[in-house]
């Protein structure tokens, strides 16, 4: 979450609509695959009542540690993005997180439609993905140029390929790919996925999509030496993630794309 402040700023201004338009002060939130409670525990701070679902129990374990360490409330259910209608209940929240999740479920599309099942009427879906445009930039200027060009060929227009709202037919480097949590075939690396991709998935659940912000545009690109060297550079840096996360021109460029989604 320290790297992507942004999204928790954007979390926070939602939780506040959400708050006006119910006459609740205190929402209904479900964290799917919300792991160590990095934005689950911050919103519970705002008197928020916050679920956690995730497969990974050490996870669950460290997420209640450190809302203890807060002290907030945080109800820990162990279980997958799937079953989210069932371990959460249907028409239950107000607000589903839905962070680095899609990139290692079985099937997107049934995740996406999982969590619209879980929403009120008028309830929000944040989705954080991971960028496949920026998985080739990253391994271009790491001087892994085969590698990028493997993954470049996975990119068509961002709708197609294989159905799940990801670039297709990237698994990452042969043998090295892990599920995270246990989400996903172990065999496979994490998707990547387009804007467009995100989106139609979004749309394929039946929830509105609403504006999109790249996440980490410059951020994982900028030489650690580079900020280090300057003590005001790293303040800067964030004023112009800041300042680029809202233009469409840098959006494919970004390490992750943030959506919000509207039933």
């Amino acid at each position: 979450m320290a790297r992507t402040p942004l999204v928790l700023d954007v979390l926070q201004a939602v939780a506040a609509s959400l708050a006006a338009d119910t006459g609740r002060a205190c929402l209904d939130i479900v964290d799917a695959g919300g792991g160590t409670g990095g934005f689950a525990v911050p919103l519970a701070g705002l008197g928020h009542s916050v679920t956690v679902v995730d497969p990974s129990p050490d996870s669950l374990a460290a997420a209640q540690r450190r809302a203890a360490e807060q002290n907030v409330p945080l109800r820990a259910v162990q279980g997958d993005a799937a079953d989210l209608a069932t371990l959460a209940g249907a028409q239950s929240a107000d607000l589903v997180l839905c962070h680095s999740v899609l990139e290692y479920v079985d099937s997107p599309p049934a995740a996406m439609a999982a969590i619209a099942a879980v929403l009120r009427p008028g309830g929000t879906v944040s989705v954080l993905t991971a960028s496949a445009v920026a998985a080739v930039i990253h391994r271009a200027l790491a001087g892994r140029f085969d590698e990028a060009r493997r993954l470049l060929t996975g990119i068509g227009t961002g709708a197609e390929g294989n159905g799940n709202g990801a670039a297709p037919d990237w698994r990452g480097p042969a043998g090295t790919g892990t599920a995270a949590g246990g989400r996903g075939p172990a065999s496979s690396g994490p998707r990547r996925f387009t804007l467009a991709g995100v989106t139609t998935l979004i749309e394929q659940a039946g929830l509105r999509p609403g504006a999109a912000l790249g996440v980490r545009v410059f951020a994982d690109l900028v030489p650690r030496v580079v900020a280090d060297a300057d003590p005001g550079a790293e303040h800067a840096l964030q004023g112009l993630e800041l300042a680029v996360s809202a233009h469409p021109a840098f959006h494919d460029f970004a390490a992750q794309f943030h959506v919000l989604g509207y039933r």
